[in-house]
């Protein structure tokens, strides 16, 4: 498959968000990415963006977040990924039909 080039255009006035957990749900046709920012110190979250993307794409941003995070920890040292049992995992997933 050969890579091509496009431009990407960036509105002005688009601002960062900033998301320390996210929820991901999915169906047949679609993953659905719900970034949110969890208040610390509370059990309570806003929703900062929603995402949707076919099964396809979720499947490209899989092996582009591998070789993404293979690099980082080249550059800057490996990532411990949280434990499940000390309740740090910030990723919620569910289905939905």
């Amino acid at each position: 498959m050969s890579q091509k080039e496009i431009a990407v255009s960036v509105p002005q006035g688009l601002d960062p968000v900033y998301a320390n957990r996210i929820q991901v749900a999915y169906k047949e046709d679609e993953f659905t990415f719900i970034f949110l920012h969890e208040i610390p110190g509370t059990n309570q979250a806003r929703a900062k963006s929603i995402v949707s993307i076919t099964p396809r794409h979720a499947k490209n941003l899989i092996a582009v977040l591998s070789r993404s995070m293979k690099d980082y920890e080249e550059k800057f040292g490996t990532i411990q990924a949280p434990s499940e049992k000390s309740g740090e995992t910030n990723v919620t997933m569910r289905g939905y039909s």
